[in-house]
């Protein structure tokens, strides 16, 4: 059994390398991600910030624009009865 022992030990020593060298290279692959992210969010978060300043400025206009229509249509409806009685008044006359 001592002979097992001693096999399995230089084996296993080695394993463990390989599974230190596989960290290791991950851990490279994430600080590498995290600095690309350092980087690339500034840029992200300022594009972000410049699309969301145009979604309120369309979203007040949208708001306006509706507004104004409302306004129109009641304009609208309004001349039209306007329409219908001064119609109705001019047919009585003849």
């Amino acid at each position: 059994m001592a002979v097992d022992e001693h096999d399995e030990l230089p084996e296993a020593t080695q394993r463990e390398a390989e599974l230190q060298r596989q960290v290791d290279d991950l851990q490279g692959q994430v600080t590498g991600l995290h600095r690309t992210r350092e980087d690339t969010n500034p840029e992200l978060s300022s594009e972000f910030q410049i699309l969301k300043e145009k979604l309120d400025e369309h979203s007040k206009q949208l708001e306006q624009s509706a507004e104004k229509l409302s306004q129109l249509e009641s304009e609208n409806l309004t001349l039209r009865d306007e329409n219908q009685a001064l119609n109705a008044s001019s047919n009585n006359k003849r």
